[in-house]
């Protein structure tokens, strides 16, 4: 791939005509690294860097680029001088079913970068789980996700573009949050395949809550504000999912 083609990954249409990716700076790397030792894909990553990382120890192809291609090349401000240029996996319908003893998450039009490579993270902490994005969801890919997932992208299960009404197909027990369902705590919480969570600003739609037969659950709060965040609350229900 030239250098051209490569500033283009900073858009989703590039990134997706060309099937590849960005990961920058030296913990990304390494992380990539660390996943390609198990994962043949990630292997046919290629590395760009600048004078300053030309003995990088990497298992990748490496291209020296200067200072200058290196700014032009990178999403963030002032770069490191590492990146890499990754390819994307290959679609599988079967990534939206569960595997055995795993349960999934499922965001539904997810809009802002930082929430996905959180939730992304805190899934790949405590592991045991599988992420499904619909449609209409911030690219995963997105540089911004990347970076905020900490490498976690490269280590949890995902899939893209999975729509609401095809949730029932792939699991049959759905729970929700509602500021009036049963507690978090409650022990049928832990007993689904699938955990649904809503758009930062709308939510879910409530007809398909309903078709679902989504059972509700609530995060108990004692303070004044309305509502968590996204991240936050994918973050309370997965530690709650997995602690003894």
């Amino acid at each position: 791939m030239n250098l051209n083609d490569i500033r283009k990954l900073h858009q989703k249409k590039y990134r997706q005509a060309f099937g590849h990716y960005l990961v920058e700076g030296e913990h990304l790397v390494l992380e990539l690294q660390k996943a390609a030792s198990t994962q043949p894909t990630l292997k046919k990553a290629e590395l760009y860097v600048t004078a300053a990382y030309e003995h990088w120890q990497s298992p990748f192809r490496t291209h020296l680029v200067s200072d200058r291609q290196m700014a032009q090349l990178a999403d963030t401000q002032s770069p490191q001088g590492i990146l890499a240029v990754v390819p994307m996996p290959a679609p599988d319908p079967g990534r939206a079913s569960p595997a055995p003893g795993e349960k999934a998450i499922y965001l539904y039009e997810v809009q802002d970068p930082g929430n996905l490579g959180t939730i992304l993270r805190t899934l790949a902490w405590f592991g045991g789980f599988r992420c499904l994005l619909s449609p209409g969801s911030v690219d995963p890919y997105n540089p911004k996700v990347v970076r905020a997932s900490m490498g976690a992208l490269f280590h949890i299960p995902l899939a893209t573009d999975v729509p609401l009404s095809q949730l029932a197909s792939h699991y049959d027990r759905v729970a929700c949050l509602d500021l009036n369902g049963a507690p978090l705590t409650s022990t049928a919480f832990r007993q689904h395949d699938c955990y649904l969570f809503g758009n930062e600003a709308r939510g879910v739609p409530a007809q398909a809550l309903k078709e679902l037969a989504a059972t509700p659950y609530t995060i108990p709060g004692h303070g004044d504000i309305e509502s968590l965040n996204l991240a936050t609350s994918v973050n309370i229900c997965a530690y709650e999912l997995v602690r003894g």
